[in-house]
């Protein structure tokens, strides 16, 4: 699988889908936990504000990038849809 590639000091949009039986449904928490290439993890959530609905089950978060190197994302999900998605992306040394 190819992984995303994004440039140091940029921001990255997050994306989380919750779906039941493939329609879009608003689950009852929604987080999201970030690792970056250093190893910190940051958890937002929907009920804290720090992750934004967009329309009916799909929310996001940009996240500013400040390290290069491989970060890892966790959108999940309780109540009404249960669910758990991963994903990575790079972020690649600036020369400048």
């Amino acid at each position: 699988m190819a992984v995303n590639t994004y440039d140091k000091g940029g921001a990255v949009r997050l994306k989380g889908t919750f779906t039941v039986s493939s329609v879009l449904t608003d689950p009852t928490t929604v987080t999201l936990k970030v690792k970056d290439s250093d190893g910190t993890i940051s958890t937002y959530t929907y009920s804290g504000g720090t992750v934004t609905k967009l329309s009916t089950g799909i929310y996001y978060k940009d996240v500013t990038v400040s390290n290069d190197g491989i970060w890892y994302y966790k959108f999940e999900s309780t109540g009404t849809v249960t669910a758990a998605k991963e994903g990575s992306f790079e972020v690649r040394r600036s020369e400048f």
